[in-house]
C-alpha cells in the first residue's frame, strides 16, 4: 500500500513536484534507492523479493510508479509482480502508448494496480481495474490505493497540504514536504473507506505515514524536476518511525533535453 501526491506541470518552476511513501510489511526486503548495476542511467530502489521497483527515474527523463489497488478478494498469489511495470517500462524503448497496449494484453496476470509513468513532456495514467488509460493533464493529484483522485482521507489531507504549500511559494524546501509524508494522523472511522480489510486495518492503513508493529512506512520519496530539467531525488528509509531514518539524495540533469 502507498501513497503518492504530485503536481504536473502547476508551479512555475518545477514541472514536476512528486511525493511518495512506499507502505510495506516489515519482513518484505527492500534495497534504497541507487542507480542500477546494468542500467546505469535508472534510479530507484529495488524489492528484494521480487526484484522490481514502486518508483523509479532515468537520466533521459523516464518516471514511473505503481500502487496496489487494494481489494483482498481478488488477489492472486501467483499474479506478476506490479514492481516489473516500473522497470520493465523505465528500460524499454517502448513509448507510454505502445508500452500501456502490451500491458493491457496481459493486465489480469497482475493483481490490482495503478501505474504511472512517461516523460516530463507526457504522463499517463492507467489501472487494470476497469481499464482507465488516460493523459494527465496539468494539475494537483493524489493517489492511493484506489483509483487516481478516489476521495480517500489521506489522499485529501495530503493533496491539500501540498496545494498550501506550493501555491504561490517558490522557496518551499523538500522538508517542508517531507514533513507532508510523516504526517500520522488518523481520520474519523466514519470518514474511512471499506475496500474488504476490516475495520482494524482500515484504521492501520488511513494515515499519511502508517505505523503498526508489522508494517509501515518504509520509504519517503520526494522528487522535483525544474524548468531547466535538473532533478532532484531525496529518499528517506524508516525504521519504522517518522523521526527515524536515513537520507539518500541524487541531482542530475535530464539527458538531451535543452
Amino acid at each position: 500500500m502507498c501513497l503518492v501526491l504530485f503536481s504536473y506541470k502547476s508551479h512555475p518552476d518545477y514541472p514536476l513536484i512528486l511525493a511518495s511513501n512506499r507502505d510495506e510489511f516489515f519482513e518484505r526486503p527492500a534495497a534504497p534507492a541507487t542507480f542500477w548495476k546494468g542500467a546505469p542511467d535508472l534510479l530507484a530502489g529495488r524489492d528484494l523479493k521480487s526484484c522490481g521497483t514502486w518508483l523509479g527515474i532515468t537520466k533521459t527523463g523516464k518516471i514511473a510508479t505503481v500502487t496496489n489497488f487494494r481489494d483482498p478478494r481478488a488477489v492472486r498469489d501467483d499474479a506478476t509482480s506490479r514492481g516489473e511495470l516500473v522497470i520493465n517500462f523505465l528500460r524499454s524503448q517502448d513509448d507510454p502508448t505502445e508500452y500501456i497496449r502490451k500491458v493491457n494484453q496481459k493486465a489480469d496476470e497482475y493483481n490490482g494496480f495503478n501505474f504511472i509513468f512517461g516523460y516530463m513532456s507526457d504522463l499517463y495514467y492507467f489501472s487494470n481495474r476497469g481499464g482507465i488509460f488516460q493523459k494527465i493533464s496539468p494539475g494537483l493529484y493524489g493517489l492511493s490505493n484506489h483509483l487516481l483522485d478516489t476521495p480517500w482521507p489521506k489522499v485529501e489531507l495530503g493533496k491539500t497540504r501540498l496545494g498550501n504549500l506550493i501555491s504561490g511559494n517558490h522557496n518551499f524546501s523538500p522538508d517542508a514536504i517531507f514533513g507532508i509524508l510523516a504526517d500520522t494522523s488518523h481520520p474519523d472511522d466514519g470518514l474511512l473507506p471499506d475496500t474488504g480489510v476490516g475495520l482494524e486495518w482500515e484504521r492501520i492503513l488511513s494515515p499519511v505515514f502508517v505505523e503498526s508493529p508489522f508494517y509501515g512506512t518504509q520509504f519517503s520519496t520526494v522528487v522535483l524536476v525544474d524548468k531547466n530539467h535538473n532533478v532532484t531525488f531525496i529518499e528517506r528509509v524508516f525504521n519504522s518511525k517518522p523521526d527515524q531514518y536515513e537520507e539518500r539524495k541524487f541531482e542530475f540533469r535530464i539527458k538531451g533535453l535543452s
